[in-house]
C-alpha cells in the first residue's frame, strides 16, 4: 500500500554495516554503520501503524478482526473468516514483527543507551513491550532473550509467554526510569506518535502496564485480585485524557492514507461484517454513523454476514465510518478510553459494580466525545444501557470496551479473557473460534520449535479455561 511513512521506512529500515572511515575503499559510505535515532525512530513508528496494527503487507491484523466478526471477506468460503489458515499465511507478520520493527527497536535502545539519549531508549522501550506483547499475545511463546544476536545464534529457542509477560514489565519500568533522566535530548517530528511529548510517554508506558497486568487475571499462578490492584497503581499514573492518545496520524493526501482506509480498498473485498453492523442497530447506538458508512447503493448500514455461501455486491455493504477509516483518519494504537475500561473492570474485581459504575460511565463518555457525540444523545445511549450489577458489569463494560477499541487486536485478548462480547462460531466454521493463530512457515522451516506444533484452536499461556 502506498504510503509515505511506508517509503520512508524502506529507506530506513536496512542493515547497519558500513564504513568506520569514508575514504575506506572496502566500505560503501551511502549505507554508514551508524545512523542516528530519529532516523530509526521514525519509519519503526511507521511499520508498527501500517504493519502491525493494521494489514500493510501481512495479515493478523485483518484476521483477528474477523475472528472478532468486525470484517467479512466478500467471497465464498471457505477462508481466513471461515479459520481456514496456514502456517504460510503469517510470514509476513513475522517479518513485521521480527526483522522489521523488533530489531531495530534493540538496535534503537542499545545506541540511545550508549549516546546518553535517554528519551529515545524510552520510547524503545515502550514500543518494544507494544510490538512484543502483541506477538506473544497471538502466538503464545517467541524468542525475545535470544532473539537478537545476529549470527552468534540463528535458532533462538523461544521465550515461555510466562516469560515474556515479566519482560514486558521490566521494559516498562525501564522505560520510566529513562523519562526521569531528563534527557535534554528530545524527538520531535521523528516521532510521529507523540512528537517528542515525554509527559504523554510516561503516561502511555503506565497505561501499558495496566492492558498487561489485566491480560493475567485468569493466567495459572496468578489472582484476579493482585493483577486488578497493580492495575489501579500503574493507572494513577496513567493516560489523563483523549489527548493522551497514542496515534498515527495521516494527511490524507495521495500516499499518505489512513491504512484502515487502504485496507478496504475494493481489492481487498474487505467489508464489515453483519455482526458488528446489527450490534449499532440493536443498541440503537449514536456512533454508527461516525464508525460505519452507508452501502454506497443502497444508502443502508447493512455488513456481510462471514461464511455466506454467495458473493454480493461489494457496493451493497458497508465499510468502515468516516473517523476510523477515511484517508485522513488516525490510526489508534492505544488510547485513553482503554485507560478508562481498564480502570473500570480492575475497580469492579476489587470493589464491586457501584463503585465501577462512574469509572464505566467516564469511560463511555470519553470515545462518544472523541468522535463529538452531541451530549444528549450521550445522555439517552447511557440511560439504554443501564446499571452494572454484579451480573451485567463485566459483559457490559468490554461489550464498550470493543467498540472503543475498534480495529485494534486488544479486542480479540478481551474476547479470550472474559468471553466478551458473545460470539457463536460462524457460518461453514472449519472449527471452533480460534484462539491464537499459526506460526509461519518461514520460521518452521529454520528454526524449527516444539511450540510451533500449536493448532489454532490451542490456547496461550494466559487464556485459562
Amino acid at each position: 500500500m502506498k504510503n509515505k511513512y511506508i517509503a520512508l521506512a524502506a529507506c530506513a529500515l536496512i542493515s547497519f554495516t558500513g564504513c568506520k572511515k569514508f575514504i575506506d575503499v572496502n566500505q560503501d559510505p551511502n549505507r554508514p554503520a551508524e545512523v542516528k535515532e530519529s532516523l530509526i525512530l521514525a519509519p519503526v513508528e511507521a511499520a508498527i501503524s501500517q504493519n502491525i496494527t493494521a494489514a500493510g503487507n501481512s495479515n493478523l491484523a485483518v484476521v483477528l478482526q474477523q475472528y472478532m466478526q468486525v470484517i467479512a471477506l466478500n467471497q465464498v468460503p471457505p477462508n481466513f473468516g471461515t479459520y481456514l489458515m496456514y502456517h504460510q499465511d503469517m510470514d509476513g507478520d513475522w517479518y513485521n514483527f521480527y526483522p522489521q520493527v523488533l530489531n531495530n527497536l534493540v538496535i534503537l535502545n542499545k545506541k540511545a543507551e550508549a549516546d546518553g539519549n535517554a528519551n529515545y531508549a524510552a520510547i524503545a522501550k515502550v514500543l518494544t513491550a507494544y510490538t512484543l506483547g502483541a506477538a506473544t499475545d497471538v502466538w503464545g511463546d517467541v524468542p525475545y532473550s535470544k532473539g537478537f544476536t545476529g549470527i552468534s545464534n540463528l535458532t533462538p529457542t523461544y521465550d515461555s509467554q510466562e516469560s515474556i509477560y515479566t519482560q514486558i514489565q521490566t521494559l516498562l519500568d525501564g522505560a520510566i526510569a529513562d523519562i526521569a533522566k531528563k534527557s535534554t535530548v528530545v524527538p520531535a517530528g521523528d516521532d510521529y506518535y507523540y512528537t517528542g511529548d515525554m509527559d504523554k510517554w510516561k503516561r502511555a508506558a503506565y497505561t501499558l502496564k495496566a492492558r498487561y497486568y489485566m491480560h493475567l487475571t485468569k493466567a495459572p499462578g496468578h489472582t484476579a485480585a493482585t493483577q486488578a490492584q497493580l492495575a489501579l497503581t500503574a493507572l494513577e499514573n496513567g493516560m489523563t485524557s483523549n489527548d493522551d492518545d497514542m496515534k498515527m496520524p495521516f494527511s490524507g493526501a495521495a500516499g499518505a492514507e489512513n491504512p484502515w482506509q487502504q485496507n478496504f480498498l475494493p481489492g481487498s473485498t474487505l467489508v464489515l461484517a453483519s455482526t458488528f453492523v446489527e450490534g449499532f442497530k440493536t443498541r440503537n447506538d449514536p456512533r454508527k454513523i461516525k464508525m460505519v458508512a452507508p452501502a454506497a447503493e443502497t444508502g443502508l448500514y447493512t455488513g456481510r454476514q462471514i461464511g455466506a455461501d454467495d458473493i454480493g455486491s461489494l457496493e451493497s455493504y458497508s465499510l468502515g465510518g468516516s473517523f476510523y477509516a477515511s484517508t485522513s483518519s488516525n490510526n489508534y494504537l492505544l488510547n485513553y478510553s482503554e485507560a478508562l475500561f481498564l480502570k473500570a473492570e480492575a475497580t469492579l474485581i476489587i470493589s464491586g459494580a457501584t463503585a465501577a459504575q462512574p469509572v464505566y460511565l467516564l469511560a463511555v463518555r470519553s470515545h462518544m466525545s472523541k468522535l463529538s457525540i452531541a451530549e444528549t444523545d450521550i445522555v439517552a445511549y447511557l440511560a439504554t444501557r443501564g446499571t452494572l450489577t454484579s451480573a451485567n458489569a463485566e459483559q457490559l463494560i468490554i461489550e464498550e470496551k470493543v467498540i472503543a477499541n475498534f480495529l485494534t487486536m486488544e479486542n480479540y485478548n478481551d474476547w479470550r479473557r472474559t468471553g466478551y462480547p458473545a460470539l457463536t462460531k460462524v457460518k461453514n466454521a472449519l472449527s471452533e473460534i480460534p484462539r491464537r493463530v499459526l506460526y509461519p512457515q518461514s520460521e518452521i522451516v529454520p528454526n524449527p520449535q516444539p511450540q510451533q506444533s500449536a493448532k489454532l484452536t490451542d490456547r496461550v499461556w494466559w487464556d485459562a479455561q
